[in-house]
């Protein structure tokens, strides 16, 4: 199975936010912003195992600010762990003010997806080669997230709703 530097799969996009994308409030739909990151983490794991991945869990999602319409929002993604045949992507939203250039961390999120094969079966994806220290910090905290999403899909095997 071959590898893949953090670095072959990081992803940048960014949006103008328009007032298509306003609540009754006057700022951007927290869906609007969670719909564009889904995108841009589908980009990245792309980039890492292929064309053919797809969302298994948004989590961890923290609406920091509010986003306004006119603002220019960025989403900084990269592959920050890898399963057999999931990975998390990390996506850290800033909203910039283009008259005064101002930026702001409005939003970040943990989306996690698994990599298909023909059949839509999951298959394996490429291991991480985690060249910094804030990538192998990523890293670990993401095996963090993992077991624990683990041990509470458990949790909810024994109860029912």
């Amino acid at each position: 199975m071959k590898e893949k530097k953090v670095s072959e799969s990081r992803t940048e996009m960014s949006q103008l936010m328009l007032p298509q994308h306003a609540n009754i409030a006057g700022t951007v739909y927290g869906g609007a912003i969670l719909s564009i990151a889904d995108s841009v983490a589908y980009v990245c794991a792309a980039r890492h195992a292929g064309p053919n991945c797809v969302t298994v869990s948004v989590d961890q999602v923290d609406f920091r600010e509010p986003v306004r319409i006119g603002e220019l929002v960025t989403f900084k993604a990269s592959v920050n762990y890898v399963g057999r045949t999931s990975m998390e992507i990390g996506i850290r939203i800033e909203a910039e003010n283009l008259k005064t250039g101002e930026r702001r961390h409005t939003n970040s999120c943990y989306i996690t997806m698994v990599a298909l094969d023909d059949r839509g079966k999951p298959v394996e994806v490429p291991r991480l080669i985690c060249e910094t220290e804030v990538e192998r910090r990523r890293f670990r905290e993401g095996q963090i997230r993992r077991e624990h999403a683990k041990q509470l899909a458990e949790k909810r095997k024994l109860t029912s709703f």
